[in-house]
Formats: structure tokens, C-alpha cells, sequence
């Protein structure tokens, strides 16, 4: 004879339920990478873009480069420096760099030349070509373009919360740097301040 409990099936047909009510589906929608996604409240890639976008643009209309193209007769020759992340958050300082030397070089109005981490990569491949490239096609060493001006600069952030709500701020520093003279021929600031609200939903 088998007795059925009721209860312990009425009990594990209520857990099963529970379980297939928690499930979650994952959705992926593909949008343009143009468009605006502030999920979480954090540095992002519309933050990198605009910045440096705005920044770069700023410092190419301030006088330092009519001023050295009308002494020269050539266009300034810039590199990019280190960008200090000063913030809270973990932010790929990298992707920021990349967004500065794309806006600085399709600007066509200076000369860009590669950064210290390209530079030594650069000069492995023609030490390697040196040793077994055809003679006529070797690169020869000596032959770089030293940088007039360096970029640098860091992001740093504030940050205020209160039941719930955040509010960060994030300030970013640039500056123009003469390479010969240490003299900073451009200062530029942007501000971005962001508020975070989490709303708690009640069942």
C-alpha cells in the first residue's frame, strides 16, 4: 500500500513554482554605438568620446598653434602623455587616449606621432627588419619625428550619497605642454556631474 503525503507534494510543487518565477531571461539588443547607454551612472564610452571630442577641439582653436605654425611654417608635432585616472572608479585610461590621438590626428591641423608604448614596438619591428628585411625595404633607425607639444592630463571625481541617491562628479584636466620649454600653452577643464537614483519597488 502507498500512502501519498499530500503536504510534501503540495510543498515541493510550491518550491518548483517559486524557481520557475525567479528565472531569468537574458535579451541582447544590438543598437549603434553612437547612441547613448548610461546604465549604471559610471564613466563610459559616451563620456570618453564627447570629452575628447570637445577637449580636443578647444585646445586647437587657442592661439598656441597659430602661433607655432606662423613662426615654423609647419604644423606642430603632438604626442599624447599619460592621463592619470585620480577617480574612484576603475576607468581604461586607454580608451580615452584612443579617443584624444583619433580626434588630434583626423583634425589634420597637427602632426601626430605615436605614444611611448607604440614607439617601442615600432622600434623592434625595424631593429627585426635590420636583421631580415631586403636592404631596400629596411626602415632606418633615427629617422623619428620629435614631438613639439605633449597632451597629459588626468580624470578625477567627487562623489556625494545620501539615502539612495549619488551624485558624482568627474572633472577632467588637460594641458598642452612645450616640449622644449615646459611651458603650458593650453589649459583646458571639463565637467561632467551625473545623479544616480535607485528606486526600490515594493511587492
Amino acid at each position: 500500500m502507498i500512502v501519498v503525503n499530500r503536504g510534501r507534494i503540495g510543498l515541493a510543487a510550491l518550491v518548483v513554482l517559486s524557481l520557475a518565477g525567479c528565472a531569468q531571461e537574458t535579451k541582447i539588443t544590438r543598437i549603434d554605438s553612437g547612441v547613448v547607454t548610461d546604465l549604471s551612472g559610471r564613466w563610459n564610452d559616451t563620456d570618453s568620446r564627447m570629452v575628447a571630442e570637445s577637449m580636443v577641439k578647444e585646445a586647437l582653436e587657442y592661439p598656441w598653434l597659430n602661433n607655432f605654425s606662423g613662426s615654423k611654417r609647419r604644423q606642430p608635432v603632438v604626442v599624447v602623455g599619460a592621463i592619470m585616472n585620480n577617480s574612484h572608479e576603475h576607468i581604461d585610461v586607454n580608451t580615452f587616449v584612443a579617443d584624444l590621438e583619433r580626434e588630434l590626428t583626423n583634425s589634420q591641423k597637427v602632426t601626430f606621432v605615436a605614444g611611448k608604448g607604440d614607439r617601442e614596438e615600432l622600434r623592434t619591428e625595424r631593429k627585426e627588419q635590420a636583421m631580415y628585411a631586403r636592404e631596400d625595404t629596411q626602415k632606418a633607425p633615427g629617422k623619428e619625428i620629435g614631438a613639439d607639444y605633449m597632451m597629459k592630463g588626468t580624470i578625477a571625481t567627487i562623489l556625494d550619497e545620501a539615502e539612495g541617491t549619488k551624485a558624482v562628479f568627474y572633472q577632467i584636466d588637460l594641458q598642452m605642454v612645450d616640449l622644449e620649454s615646459n611651458a603650458k600653452v593650453w589649459y583646458g577643464q571639463k565637467k561632467i556631474k551625473k545623479v544616480i537614483e535607485k528606486k526600490r519597488s515594493i511587492f
